[in-house]
């Protein structure tokens, strides 16, 4: 019997595939996206180093106390605001989004979007 391949396992496969053409340079940075059931989390990588050069999530000290839940499009909002808003403090302000073979709606929808509202450029 064939096992058929779970939803993790396809998501990989989508993420591998848009990162053949996904890159972020020094000028550039790449805006990662991960979520699990309980939170999400973002990181602003330089891949031709291999640096995280800022990252955010629900379980950040600045949004801890915030949120209610961190698996929900709020939080995922909140977290998009303020990888942003540690971004431009950086000088980072053009991005290349990667929404790790998630689709584009709900809680990546949210990060994204707050992302562009507090000023990133993608």
């Amino acid at each position: 019997m064939i096992k058929k391949p779970s939803r993790n396992e396809l998501r990989k496969k989508r993420h591998l595939r848009v990162r053949k053409k996904v890159f972020g340079t020094a000028e550039r940075p790449r805006l990662n996206v991960f979520r699990s059931l309980k939170h999400i989390y973002a990181q602003i990588i330089d891949d031709e180093r291999g640096v995280t050069l800022v990252s955010a999530s629900t379980l950040s000290p600045e949004l801890r106390g915030q949120l209610k839940t961190g698996g929900n499009v709020e939080a995922a909002a909140a977290v998009g605001r303020l990888v942003a808003q540690k971004a431009l403090e950086r000088g980072i302000k053009k991005v290349v989004f990667d929404r790790g073979g998630y689709l584009y709606h709900g809680r990546v929808k949210a990060l994204a979007e707050a992302a562009r509202e507090a000023g990133l450029e993608f």
